[in-house]
Order: C-alpha cells, then structure tokens, then sequence
C-alpha cells in the first residue's frame, strides 16, 4: 500500500474538514500530519476544483486523492455498471495499490469498488459492475474491452483521477486516456497527477479541465539522508555484471531487495542467474500473468522472496515497509527513475542500502544521474568477483581454491613469429642470425642463407633445339590408324604431280 508519507506540514487531517470515520481510518494507519501534497491537494478537491499534481511516486499523493474522493463519495449509492468515480493508473500494480488504498481509509464506510486490469478473467470484474461499484479503477487497455462489450457506462462519472500522467505519456496510452475522457460527463471534477508536465500532458489539462488550481511539491533531485549509496563499476558486460551482482549481495546484509533492469528480457535472464547461484530470487515484469504478479508480489512482501528482479514499469510505484537494499543492475536511462528506484529503501527513518553496477557503455546516463544529484555517487572498492557461470559452475582453467585468480584467454601465438627464435643467450642482430626450431638447441652456427637461382631463359619456340621434336609431332600426326605413313614412304601423292 501506498501509505501516507511520514514527511509533516503545519496543517493536521483535523483541520481539513475532513469526517470522524475517515479521520478514525487515517489514524489508526498511524498518521497524524499530511504531506505537502496533502495539504494542497485535499482542501481544493473537497471544494469541487479540478487540480494538477506535480509530485513524484513517494510524495503521499495516493493519498491526497483517495481521502477526498471517500468523502465526496460517502453520500450516494451507484447503479448498476455506472460507476460514480474512476481512476486512471498506467500498470497493474499502482491501480492495486490504489484499490489497498481504498480499503484501509474506506473502512468505516461502505463504498463498492471494483479493480479493471489485464491478467484476470472479465465474468469476476462484470459481476463487480453489475452490482454497481462507487469507486472504479483501471488501466485504460481494460476499461475500454469492457466498455466495447457493453459492460460498463462512463456517463455518471462525478470524480475522474488520471494517476502518473507523464508514464502513461511513456507507455503511450495517451490516445485511450483522451479517448476515455470524450466518454466521460463534461461536467465532473477531475485531477491529473503528474512527476513532469510535458507537452502533450499540458494539451490534456488545457482541453479537457476547468480552471484547475497546480499544486506542485519540488522535485526531489536526493535522496534521504538514511539512504546509502553506492557505485560498482564493472569491466565487461552482462556476464561480468551478474558476477559482480553475485558478489556484491553475497558480502552485503541483505534483508530484502530489488534489483532494478532497464528491460524486462533482462529481467528473466537475471532471475534465471540468481536462481542458478542458490539466491532466493523473483521476477516481476509485463509479460506475466496477473495471477502471477500478484502471487510473487505478495510473497516478496510476506519475506517469503528475498530478491525481486523489475524493471521500472512492474516495480512503479511498489511500497515494500523496512527494505533493506536496491540494486540498479542497470544505471536508468532517465535521471528521475534513480531517485525514484533508490527511494523503495530508507523510508520511515529506517537506514538503506542502493547500489548501482555501471559499466563504460552507462558513461552518458550515469552522467545525468550524477547531474541532478549534483555530486557524484561514492564509488565502491572491492575485490574481483566470483568468475562461475551461470549454472553455478566454475569455469575451465580457474583452480577452485583461489577466488580471486583471474580467467585469462589463451592467446594463439603467430605461425610467422614462432617459427624462427634466436639462439639462446643471444640477440638477433641481423635475419641471418634467426634459426629454424629444429636448430634451436644446437651450438652449431646458423645456416646462411641460400642464395637464389638465377632464372632460366626461356626456350623460344624457332629455335633449332626444339625442331626435332617438332618434326616428330608432324610425322606422328601424318599417320594413318594402322600407323602407316598417309602416303607411302616419302613418295609424293600421284594427284599433285600431273
């Protein structure tokens, strides 16, 4: 769950205007003060306005718009398959976080809710619909199959939330979003939250919001202070770096972690590694089956998994309380994503660990990292890692008793220079000094070298040496098959003489 941050404002949740029960909700969570978003975000969605949230995953916006939309839903009841409120979330895991959102501060009222995502069967979220749900949250790809079938209605909607706009911008779901919104009531209160504002989510919020109020909360370009940070730089490649990945989690303490890859077939290929090595590894990525997501989430968080391996999309937005260590296996393509990736460990004044592995084709994305740090990240000494493969063999050549030898590659030696060596306890001066191999353990002196030919001249053919042969060859042709002269013995054919 996508808890309420810990970080305090002036202002308390009694002072909101905010009802008993969900203030009893809030504090049994154990919290007391809201977080800046918060304390921006509630007050203008109670009164009715729409709003732009610039703020980052970590900043306690789920919450700033799940509170509001409790209290603003507590008086109703929705109809069948119109649901009176939707929330937009680009992956799976955010709108079920959402949806853990709902349940802890909804509590003490009776709001339905029904979760719309890929990887689960469509009769379980159509008999949701049918009974009516107050509170709808989706990805945009599933709400519209169901509302192509018919299943669901968008003109009751009072209350929409388009959740981390700027990746659905990445994940190119912008198209279903505007699509959704021409769906929607033109007269609704919406909210878009967002960690940027690029171009094209700026056109959203000019087209289809009313004079919407921005909160904006400062980027966070650190990250906590109890976060320790590292950096691993690793020659070679992918093979080098699971080594090196191996080794760094071997001598660290490691409770519980993620390992962050910039591609999902990363993913897989990584967890098969760990899992080869003896570590007690998970992976978590798009091509899964929701079922599985969730099953493996779960299990991560009960401790029942020790290393979760994700790429950015599957782990956006994860809450995992008392994280020990992040390891970014890959340096993120996109600046923010490292404070966002290092910012799953060190939370609630717990101490963290967040390690990063580079190597020299991450010099241009370390170097943004480095920059909206504004200092360089503490490089990491340590000794060469284990060498084995990926089947937790040692690789030939390597003595099993010595874990730090190195594995060198044989080098083939030239034919042209290993031909010739000079005598021993002697120094070529001159060609004429290099002797052949079956020579080399001799005390006798070099051969010399021999001195070539003179080339022959060539035989022109009119030449008086080769006319026997020639006469011969004309004879031979002359021959009849009984090898007789064609016409007698050097007599001259009667026909020619008269």
């Amino acid at each position: 769950m996508a808890a309420i941050s810990t970080q305090t404002s002036n202002m308390q949740f009694k002072e909101m205007g905010l009802s008993d029960p969900l203030l009893n909700a809030i504090g049994s969570a154990g919290y007391e003060s809201p977080t800046p978003i918060q304390a921006e975000a509630i007050p203008n969605l109670l009164m009715g306005r729409d709003i732009i949230g610039i703020a980052q995953t970590g900043t306690g916006k789920t919450a700033s718009f799940t509170l509001p939309m409790i209290e603003i839903l507590s008086t109703g009841r929705a109809r069948a398959r119109m649901p009176r409120s939707l929330i937009l979330e680009p992956t799976r895991e955010l709108a079920a976080q959402v949806a853990e959102n709902f349940e802890v501060y909804g509590k003490n009222h009776k709001l339905s809710m029904a979760l719309l995502i890929g990887g689960v069967s469509f009769s379980d979220q159509e008999d949701k619909l049918d009974r009516g749900v107050d509170v709808l949250i989706a990805t945009p790809g599933r709400l519209l199959d169901h509302f192509e079938r018919g299943k669901v209605l968008l003109a009751d909607i009072k209350v929409l939330v388009v959740d981390e706009a700027d990746r659905m911008l990445d994940m190119g779901f912008i198209p279903d979003v505007e699509r959704i919104i021409k769906l929607l009531p033109q007269i609704r209160q919406t909210a878009m939250f967002s960690a940027t504002m690029p171009s094209e989510i700026k056109r959203l919020t000019d087209s289809y919001m009313m004079s919407p109020r921005t909160v904006q909360v400062d980027r966070q370009a650190s990250a906590a202070d109890t976060v320790i940070q590292g950096l691993l730089r690793v020659n070679g490649g992918f093979k080098e770096k699971r080594a090196a990945l191996r080794s760094l989690i071997r001598e660290s303490k490691v409770k519980n972690a993620i390992v962050f890859c910039n591609r999902k077939r990363d993913v897989a290929t990584l967890e098969k590694s760990l899992r080869n090595h003896g570590f007690n590894a998970a992976g978590l990525h798009g091509d899964m089956h929701q079922s599985s997501r969730m099953e493996t989430l779960a299990k991560f968080r009960d401790g029942d998994i020790e290393l979760l391996v994700a790429s950015d999309v599957a782990a956006r937005g994860l809450d995992i309380p008392n994280m020990s260590h992040v390891f970014n296996f890959d340096v993120p393509m996109h600046a923010e994503d490292y404070i966002h990736r290092i910012g799953r460990t060190g939370r609630a004044g717990n101490e963290g660990h967040a390690y990063t592995l580079t190597t020299r084709d991450d010099a241009k994305f370390l170097g943004g990292v480095e920059r909206l740090l504004g200092k360089p990240i503490p490089p990491i000494f340590k000794g060469a890692p284990d060498s084995t493969d990926d089947d937790g063999k040692k690789p030939e050549g390597k003595a099993n008793n010595d874990e730090n030898a190195e594995v060198r590659p044989r080098r083939r030696r030239s034919r042209r220079n290993s031909s010739y060596r000079t005598r021993p306890g002697t120094k070529p001066e001159t060609e004429n000094e290099l002797v052949s191999p079956a020579s080399k353990d001799d005390d006798t002196k070099p051969r010399k070298a021999r001195k070539p030919k003179a080339p022959s001249e060539p035989v022109r053919g009119n030449t008086k040496a080769n006319e026997p042969a020639k006469k011969q060859r004309q004879q031979k042709d002359n021959r009849e098959d009984d090898g007789d002269l064609a016409f007698g013995k050097d007599e001259t054919p009667a026909f020619l003489l008269r």
